[in-house]
C-alpha cells in the first residue's frame, strides 16, 4: 500500500530511482553520469537524482542562443548540487560558435536563413555529441532527461539528440510526477514554477505552445489512449486533446519504435 503522504511517496520514488541508477552504472563498470542541464525541471530532477547516487556526476551547461533566465536557473541548481555533494562538478561548454559555423556551412544548401525545426534539432544533436564526448573521456554514462509523456506518448524529443542517451531514469514518470519528485529532492522553486520548454529556439516559446496542449491534458489523453478510448467517444476539449495525442504519437512513432531493419529472406540471398 502506498503511503498517505504524497511527499513520502515522492521520496520513495526518488530513492528507488537513485538505487536503480547506481546499480546500473556499477554493473556497466562506469564511474557515474553526465547530465546536460537546460534550466528545466526534467534535467534538474535527473541531476539531483544522479547526485544522490554518490557516484561521480558531471553537470554540463550547453548554451546555444539560450535565454538568460534558463541559463541562470541551471547555474543556480548546479552550484547548489556542487556545494552539497563532493562528487558533483559542472562545466560550461559554449556551443554557439560551432553551431553558427555549422549553419553557415550548410546555408548555401538549405536555401533558408530563418530559424527552422532543422536548426532546433541540430542544437540538440550538438549537445548530445558533446555529452558523449565528455562521458567517454571520463568513464561516465549519459543520463537521459525525458519523461513518460515525451518519451512514450507524443515523442517530444529530438531523434539522436536528447533522445540519444545511455539510460532514462525518469522516463516512467509523468510530468506531474516529475514535479512531485523534484520537490522531494529539493529542486529550486524557480525551476519548479518555470513554464516547460525544450530550450531549442532561443525564445520564450513553451512546450505547450509547440504541442498544442498542457502536460496534464496530455497525461489524461495518454491514459485514455492506453485504455482504448477514442476521440469519437468524447466531447469538446477532451476529444480535441485525445485526437492531438494520437496524431503526435503516430507522427513520432519513428522515434519511439526500434529502427526498422530490412530482413532479407533466404530465398532472396545468394547461395554461399
Amino acid at each position: 500500500m502506498l503511503p498517505a503522504d504524497p511527499h513520502i511517496h515522492a521520496q520513495r520514488v526518488a530513492e528507488y530511482i537513485v538505487d536503480w541508477m547506481r546499480g546500473y552504472a556499477l554493473n556497466a563498470g562506469q564511474k557515474g553520469f553526465v547530465v546536460g542541464l537546460s534550466g528545466g525541471i526534467d534535467s534538474a530532477l535527473t541531476a539531483g537524482l544522479a547526485a544522490r547516487t554518490g557516484l561521480e556526476v558531471l553537470l554540463v551547461h550547453l548554451p546555444i542562443r539560450q535565454p538568460a533566465n534558463q541559463v541562470n536557473r541551471a547555474a543556480e541548481w548546479s552550484s547548489l548540487l556542487e556545494a552539497t555533494y563532493t562528487t558533483v562538478r559542472s562545466v560550461v561548454v559554449d556551443l554557439n560558435r560551432p553551431f553558427d559555423a555549422l549553419i553557415e556551412g550548410v546555408s548555401g544548401f538549405s536555401g533558408r536563413h530563418a530559424e527552422t525545426l532543422a536548426e532546433a534539432n541540430t542544437r540538440a544533436r550538438l549537445r548530445m555529441t558533446t555529452l558523449y564526448y565528455l562521458a567517454a573521456t571520463h568513464g561516465l554514462l549519459v543520463a537521459g532527461t525525458g519523461n513518460k509523456v515525451e518519451d512514450f506518448g507524443v515523442g517530444f524529443y529530438t531523434k539522436y539528440g536528447d533522445g540519444g542517451v545511455d539510460l532514462s531514469p525518469i522516463a516512467d514518470l509523468l510530468k506531474t510526477e516529475v514535479r512531485s519528485v523534484a520537490e522531494a529532492v529539493g529542486v529550486p522553486t524557480a525551476i519548479l514554477n518555470a513554464e516547460p520548454t525544450d530550450g531549442l529556439w532561443g525564445d520564450d516559446r513553451t512546450d505547450e505552445d509547440q504541442l498544442g496542449a498542457s502536460y496534464p491534458e496530455l497525461e489524461r489523453a495518454m491514459r485514455q489512449w492506453e485504455n482504448g478510448v477514442t476521440a469519437g467517444e468524447l466531447r469538446g476539449r477532451e476529444a480535441e486533446v485525445l485526437a492531438l495525442f494520437v496524431r503526435l504519437n503516430r507522427a513520432n512513432a519513428h522515434k519511439m519504435n526500434p529502427i526498422p531493419v530490412c530482413t532479407i529472406p533466404d530465398s532472396v540471398r545468394w547461395a554461399p
